[in-house]
């Protein structure tokens, strides 16, 4: 690995990207993936004995290269801008520094002296789990903060006091309006996926955020890109900031270990296809993403019918949903997790080997996150996209923009041979598992159980009182009744009396010369 120092001076070849200036400038050349360097432990880079035991405990003594750079400039107090792809180890780059800075015995009492700002749940509550692994030894208490669940615990942890809180800005906002979170003492501001949260508009509440820290206060900030809004909140809120790029600047935004499949298909024939992607010889975990909560709702079950183990995750569900079903999935209980975009980002899960597009990504970035949740931390995984025809123009945009080799993805069905031959999928292999296939079988086979016949019956009424139709009447005589009879009896009488209904009288209206209504009537 080669290391490329700058100062004062930026380049950079992305279209989407804001020039920094003033701004020095570490630039790692990687000459392919991001892996762990076998020659330098954590404690060659200054990391205090209790984390790198911590970090032993879990298996992790080496680190990646964007945590071999920052980890130092970072631990020196120095505000920090790291820019890499998903997937490289950006958590403990900004997590290890941020724990060895602060001071375990809070001498503010319960004020917070580190916080953690991030753009969704999911990726608050990995940030969190990582950073109490790294911490276990040291024993810094970490607090998560986010929306859809109780305000009450939160309440209650930040009135005991805790050292960091992670957590999403809105959240994080009612909070310090309620005067429960007192951001004066931080020492550590970290905006993790800053351009996570500008796309999401998360942008003005960072900034109050930002605005009730102290001045003093070292921040870091990490993005995987840097539009022209981050550049200006850089250059506002951070001071002379390092830069840091964890690949070399003209290397693909997609992962190299990763293995993209792109192939055009209906959409009717698409559950047939994954079912049969699902049971290829090579897959573990698999993350299936959709653009709609339907859309992932109804593809989860129907996977679930077809006999495998899946869930899904999206904005519908209540959070200990989202999260009882990301802990399965973890846990391998759950071999297929179908999410939306939203629901997830930062989603960090290890042993996904595939990633599937059910639908075609809106756009390049959407493209990069979704296949990004495979690959990561220098393992391999593998990507596949299906393109209905309707969306083969957005597609076609989506390659031209990452420099992809798929303009013209090969038509392709469930019976497809290059299918089951690219994706390593055994011959004959079917959409549905062999039980689902026997239980739906023995399902159609069993007879049907008799309905029970009907014991109500419907009769015609007028007033409360029972009337005979037509149809009865000339069937059957009618039933004489004594006493006096009501007017209903009476008129139900006459209509039934005789042979045959009596004839009913039509009334028509016209109008004469001089505007006037005349009513005439005359028997059907």
């Amino acid at each position: 690995m080669d290391i490329l120092l700058t100062t004062n001076e930026i380049t950079t070849t992305e279209r989407d990207e804001a020039d920094l200036t003033d701004v020095v400038v570490t630039e790692i050349v990687t000459d392919d993936e991001p892996v762990e360097d076998d020659t330098t432990t954590f404690a060659d880079l200054g990391v205090l004995p209790e984390i790198c035991a911590a970090l032993a405990d879990v298996g992790i003594t080496h680190p990646f290269p964007i945590q071999t750079m920052s980890i130092p400039i970072a631990l020196a107090g120095t505000d920090m801008i790291g820019q890499a792809r998903t997937g490289t180890g950006k958590t403990l780059a900004f997590g290890i520094s941020l724990l060895q800075r602060i001071t375990v015995d809070n001498e503010h009492g319960v004020a917070p002296q580190a916080l953690v700002v991030a753009p969704t749940r999911e990726l608050a509550l990995q940030v969190a789990k990582d950073l109490r692994v790294a911490s276990a030894v040291r024993k810094a208490r970490v607090l998560t903060v986010y929306g859809g669940v109780g305000y009450d615990p939160q309440l209650d942890a930040l009135a005991a006091g805790v050292d960091v809180v992670v957590g999403t800005p809105g959240r994080l906002l009612d909070l310090m309006d309620r005067g429960a979170l007192d951001l004066r003492h931080l020492k550590v501001l970290v905006l993790d996926e800053a351009d996570e949260m500008l796309d999401l508009g998360f942008l003005p509440d960072v900034e109050r955020l930002i605005a009730h820290s102290p001045a003093s206060r070292q921040t870091l900030l990490f993005s995987a890109t840097m539009p022209s809004a981050i550049a200006s909140l850089a250059r506002t809120h951070l001071t002379q900031p390092v830069n840091i790029r964890a690949e070399h600047h003209d290397e693909s935004s997609t992962v190299p270990l990763t293995t993209q499949h792109v192939y055009q298909a209906h959409d009717l024939d698409k559950p047939e296809i994954v079912g049969r992607v699902l049971q290829a010889t090579d897959v573990e975990k698999v993350m299936i993403f959709c653009r709609t909560k339907r859309a992932a709702q109804r593809l989860a079950d129907d996977l679930v019918d077809r006999g495998f183990a899946g869930s899904a995750i999206h904005g519908d569900l209540r959070q200990e949903a989202r999260e009882r079903a990301l802990k399965r999935f973890r846990e391998g209980k759950v071999q297929v997790l179908v999410a939306t975009d939203v629901a997830a980002r930062g989603i960090d899960v290890s042993g996904v080997s595939h990633v599937i597009n059910y639908e075609c990504p809106d756009d390049d970035k959407t493209y990069v996150h979704r296949i990004g949740r495979t690959g990561r931390a220098g393992a391999s995984g593998v990507a596949i996209t299906l393109v209905d025809w309707q969306d083969l123009t957005r597609w076609k945009v989506i390659n031209k923009t990452l420099d992809l080799d798929f303009e013209d993805p090969a038509e392709t069905y469930s019976t497809s041979p290059h299918l089951f031959e690219e994706l390593s999928i055994p011959e004959g292999t079917k959409g549905r598992l062999k039980e689902a296939t026997e239980k739906r079988e023995e399902a159609q086979e069993r007879p049907r159980r008799p309905r029970p016949a009907r014991t109500r019956s419907r009769r015609r009424t007028r007033n409360g009182q029972p009337v005979e139709s037509t149809r009865t009447a000339t069937t059957e005589p009618a039933t004489e009744t004594k006493g006096p009879k009501s007017a209903a009896s009476g008129n139900a009488e006459d209509t039934t009396s005789g042979d045959a209904p009596r004839p009913r009288r039509r009334r028509r209206r016209s109008r004469g010369k001089g505007g006037e209504d005349k009513v005439s009537e005359s028997n059907d």
